[in-house]
């Protein structure tokens, strides 16, 4: 087994095991976290399921952002649908046999490439040009865009520039998956994306990003507006109002 092949699945290994942990850390400590005021964002569901209802599509079609920012909802869907075709087309190293809604989608996932960059250029605009944004924007923000853009463009240099060896490459990753390490294929371009991938990997737990299982905890999305029919009691506060009666 070569340096290279050992060097980098460590890497991926350690990234993998940085991200995993960090997010379940921060979920936990989201999920621990008391809420001690009912406070939707009116107008809000009177339902548990109304509520529910109200988070997915704040997930999946960014409602809040559409109805404040139309130029920004636009370059944030893009990016996301664009992500989320990436990944799955991604999919295909990691499965053996590919499966079929995998391998129905992969021409689409071809050109997700360009409309990441494309969504994360119009946001990454935005960060420098719109001046109530650019004023609360920190050097890591900028850093964070750069890091999916350099992610973004090697994957497409690696398509469309110099290839590398697809077989050889999905031998690899799943030799990862089943701790059968198989030789890691040496092109430049190869390694550096690998490389940022493992970045983005370990910096997440750490970064804004965490708005992606953040979005779930969010009490002004995830509560009912049901505060006459239902009294709000955070468990922290039932335990005090426990103990004062004890």
């Amino acid at each position: 087994m070569s340096a290279l092949t050992t060097l980098f699945a460590l890497l991926l290994y350690f990234a993998a095991a940085v991200m995993i942990a960090g997010l379940a850390y921060k979920i936990f400590q989201y999920a621990r976290t008391p809420a001690p005021l009912k406070i939707p964002t009116t107008p809000a569901p009177l339902s548990a399921a109304g509520a529910g209802l109200r988070v997915a599509r704040e997930v999946l079609l960014f409602e809040s952002l559409f109805k404040s920012n139309k130029w920004i909802w636009l370059f944030g869907a893009i990016f996301h649908a664009a992500l989320a075709l990436a990944l799955i087309r991604h999919l295909r190293y990691f499965t053996e046999p590919v499966w079929t809604w995998v391998v129905v989608l992969q021409p689409f996932g071809k050109y997700a490439g360009y409309a990441l960059v494309i969504g994360l250029i119009g946001l990454w605009a935005r960060r420098l040009f719109q001046a109530r944004v650019r004023y609360i924007s920190h050097a890591s923000d900028h850093l964070i865009l750069l890091l999916l853009v350099a992610i973004a463009a090697s994957g497409l240099a690696i398509r469309y520039v110099v290839r590398t060896d697809i077989v050889a490459l999905k031998a690899f990753v799943l030799g990862l998956l089943y701790f059968d390490w198989q030789p890691l294929p040496g092109d430049p371009l190869l390694l550096i994306h690998l490389a940022l991938v493992a970045a983005l990997m370990i910096v997440f737990p750490f970064s804004k990003l965490l708005h992606a299982p953040g979005v779930f905890f969010s009490p002004t999305r995830n509560q009912a507006d049901n505060p006459r029919e239902r009294r709000h009691l955070s468990p922290r506060a039932a335990l005090l109002g426990n103990h004062k009666d004890a």
